[in-house]
């Protein structure tokens, strides 16, 4: 099966500079960003009169498209266009937060007096307030990340409509189907903080950007009867020009179907186990969700008190790079008005940085590293990765195993590390697929998972903000028949 697939920045920004689009809306949009400049000022400066000296206001927009079809027939058109004022008010180390759809002046000063009462009447934190000022982004670069596409509900059907096609098209045996879809979706914001009673000066931030994500997906179903697999195959990229193919996503993903036709179930065993690119991006995840701030500084993590400890086999790095242009995990600032930068937070297998904002930060004892809101671009990489080691050659090393393509549930614990997932997938012998297999149940403890990786494939493929070819792990324990 052959996947469907998938310029450095333009200038940099600052607060006093005037972007695109500030005196008139956006292509899509209802509200210009000089609307939302006047919105958050007033809202700064009411919280100001009320007698706060720190606060922050931020405004945003969203607006898209979705369309649905189903067996060559329009299932669903569902237009959304959403819009919100949030505004957070510092009283001391007391924090209040409120929020409002409502845009009019009366609407943006009540949500404020909201704010403000909340913090009047909540305990104080001693590590509440705005983000230090040696933190805050002063100006930051364009990461080319607004491509609106200008597609009306007709277009967008028929384009679905070609997907499912491909995928009926590709075989006798796919006999139905859950639908494909095209979703086309955009938004926009510009938020700003007060400090000391001050803006528009270093150290205090301000700003805002455009952003756009757009995608095609099917999930077409092989088979009659009690022999029937579904699968499914999306493509998702800021720009719509880089959409893979209607019909590419649709063949491939009848391939994928029809390639899980005659599943048998297995005996019990413990075996090595490959997980699929797609999946490995959710290894990844889980790393970042223990090395995450709120999980750290609460002790509810595997991986607590990790710093500067090796906790994955000695040949992985992780890179975080958030000023990748047009990378879906991309961010010129944090949602706090940090500044973004490309780090290590993984080398030779040791931890070099968690995933923190000022407030997880300052609760641990350390200094933000810009992740409020998340991490952004991950690519996990291997020392012994060569250019060869495609998926046929993983493989060759996989040897004798289970090859995942599939898992189910949420049993992870981030407390112990424990892990168990249902799974389907491919069982290999000689380094070659003998047969699918489904109804199974993988298990095994993160701690052991990380440090048993003996290899990541060159078969890179990029999943949400998260980079990384398919994963072999050493050993696991497969629950079947």
């Amino acid at each position: 099966m052959k996947k469907a697939s998938n310029t450095p920045a333009r200038v940099l920004a600052t607060p006093s500079s005037t972007p695109l689009g500030a005196s008139a809306p956006l292509a899509g949009f209802q509200y210009a960003r000089s609307q939302f400049e006047e919105l958050v000022d007033l809202a700064l400066t009411h919280a100001k009169l009320l007698g706060a000296v720190d606060a922050a206001a931020e405004v945003s927009e969203g607006a898209g498209l979705s369309v649905s079809v189903r067996k060559g027939e329009l299932e669903n058109v569902e237009r959304n266009r959403d819009k919100s004022l949030g505004v957070t008010v510092y009283l001391g180390q007391k924090r209040g937060n409120a929020s409002t759809s409502d845009f009019s002046p009366d609407a943006v000063r009540q949500t404020v007096q909201a704010a403000y009462d909340i913090a009047r009447f909540t305990a104080e934190d001693p590590v509440a307030g705005l983000p230090d000022a040696a933190d805050v982004a002063d100006s930051y670069p364009d990461l080319d990340l607004f491509y609106p596409w200008a597609i009306d509900s007709q277009q967008a059907m028929q384009i679905a409509l070609a997907c499912e096609a491909a995928a009926f098209k590709t075989s006798k045996k796919i006999t139905n189907s859950e639908g494909a879809g095209v979703s086309a979706q955009q938004s926009h914001f510009f938020t700003a903080h007060m400090r000391g009673g001050e803006r528009s000066k270093p150290g205090i931030f301000s700003g805002g950007y455009a952003s756009s994500r757009h995608s095609l997906s099917v999930a077409p179903i092989a088979g009659k009867g009690a022999n029937m697999e579904r699968d499914a195959w999306y493509s998702s990229m800021r720009d719509p020009s880089e959409l893979a193919s209607a019909e590419a996503v649709g063949r491939y993903a009848a391939e994928r179907a029809l390639s899980r036709l005659n599943g048998r179930k297995i005996a019990t065993t413990e075996c090595p186990v490959l997980f699929e690119s797609t999946l490995a991006a959710g290894l990844l995840g889980a790393y970042v969700q223990a090395t995450s701030g709120g999980a750290l500084y609460r002790k509810t993590t595997f991986l607590n008190e990790s710093l500067g400890k090796r906790v994955m086999a000695k040949h992985l790095d992780i890179l975080e790079d958030p000023h990748v242009p047009k990378g879906k995990g991309s961010s010129p600032f944090d949602d706090e008005g940090v500044r973004t930068a490309p780090r290590k937070v993984l080398a030779a297998g040791r931890v070099q940085g968690y995933f923190l904002g000022s407030y997880s930060a300052r609760k641990l004892g350390m200094r933000t590293t810009g992740n409020a809101g998340g991490s952004h671009n991950l690519t996990l990489t291997s020392r012994l990765t060569e250019s060869g080691d495609d998926l046929k050659a993983m493989f060759r090393k996989l040897g004798r195993g289970l090859f995942v393509t599939e898992l189910m549930g949420q049993g992870v614990n981030y407390v112990t590390g424990d892990y168990s997932r249902g799974a389907s997938g491919y069982w290999v012998e000689n380094g070659e697929i003998a047969f699918p297999v489904h109804e199974i149940t993988i298990a095994g403890n993160l701690k052991d998972m990380f440090q048993g990786i003996d290899a990541v494939g060159a078969d890179v493929y990029t999943y949400g903000a998260k980079t990384v070819g398919s994963i072999l792990i050493n050993r696991m324990k497969v629950a079947g028949s």
